[in-house]
């Protein structure tokens, strides 16, 4: 018999509040046009986080992060540690982020590439220069991975989130730990009582899918090494027999919102739109809808 049976829509969860009153975005410097287009549906001060993706200059990153202030919104520029020439190009790009798109948190990541091209080799030598707080960065954000990391083990994983944070929090800067998406939620739920057992108490944006046609989701999930085996796809409540429609996250969102309780401390969501942006926000919509009708009508039998 499943041990962690499906939730029914009927459940209360035992998180106050609706989990999606305060998700962030991941918007790249190509959907700036779509992130436009469904500004007016998204609560103003949401955090936009920008991806440092290959083949765009920083000039274009810069642009977007003004495009998205402009929007009333948060812009969260990534940095990739691999792929910053040199400490210069790494300082001037923070500073003429704050003076330009008022960039206030920035997220920080070691990227893909095995060989850096400049200095910097993982994100702890980017928060270990000192640029982020000389120029007023207020916020610094982490991975943390739930569901595994392709390279690194659990108690390295661990090791190096505790020093990052320790880092930031040293350098009068708060730290944030922005998860990478996935399909369990019962892991994610898992990690975030280790996290908070280990005295880790920063907010978490914990990564979800958007809504996605399922091989693109099968896709995205083997490009970032997140596990995707068929029990996770059923966990994610996905049939193998049904591997060529859409998903959205309803039932991970349902289970990880019904699991919550204050003893994982602030945890918001953070969705990575690779359905589209505008099919991500129309998601949101309608499961925030359908969340406040559950609350009505809990409200009206009690």
């Amino acid at each position: 018999m499943d041990e962690h049976p499906p939730l029914m829509h009927s459940s209360r969860p035992t998180f106050p509040g609706n989990i999606t009153d305060a998700y962030s975005l991941e918007v790249s410097v190509k959907d700036i046009a779509a992130l436009t287009a469904v500004a007016p549906r998204i609560l103003p001060g949401s955090t936009i986080s920008i991806p440092y993706l290959p083949g765009q200059d920083n000039d274009a990153r810069l642009a977007t992060a003004q495009a998205v202030r402009g929007l009333g919104l948060v812009p969260m520029p990534h940095l990739s540690a691999r792929r910053i020439a040199s400490l210069a190009e790494l300082d001037s790009f923070v500073k003429r982020a704050v003076a330009e798109a008022g960039v206030e948190r920035c997220f920080v990541i070691a990227g893909d590439p095995s060989t850096p091209v400049g200095p910097f080799s993982d994100s702890s030598s980017l928060i270990e220069t000192g640029v982020f707080e000389r120029w007023g960065i207020q916020v610094v954000g982490v991975g943390g991975h739930p569901e595994g990391h392709p390279v690194m083990s659990t108690a390295d994983r661990w090791d190096v989130l505790e020093r990052k944070c320790d880092s930031i929090g040293r350098r009068g800067m708060t730290p944030l730990i922005v998860t990478q998406f996935g399909f369990n939620a019962d892991i994610v739920l898992m990690w975030l009582k280790t996290l908070r057992e280990r005295g880790i108490e920063h907010p978490v944006r914990v990564g979800v899918p958007g809504p996605a046609g399922i091989a693109v989701l099968a896709r995205y999930a083997s490009l970032c090494g997140v596990s995707a085996c068929a029990s996770m796809w059923s966990k994610y409540g996905i049939s193998l027999g049904k591997l060529f429609g859409t998903a959205g996250p309803d039932v991970f969102v349902d289970r990880l919102a019904a699991g919550l309780t204050e003893e994982h401390g602030k945890v918001s969501l953070h969705f990575f739109p690779f359905g589209g942006i505008a099919q991500s926000v129309r998601w949101i919509e309608q499961y925030r809808s359908r969340a406040e009708q559950l609350r009505y009508a809990s409200a009206s039998l009690s």
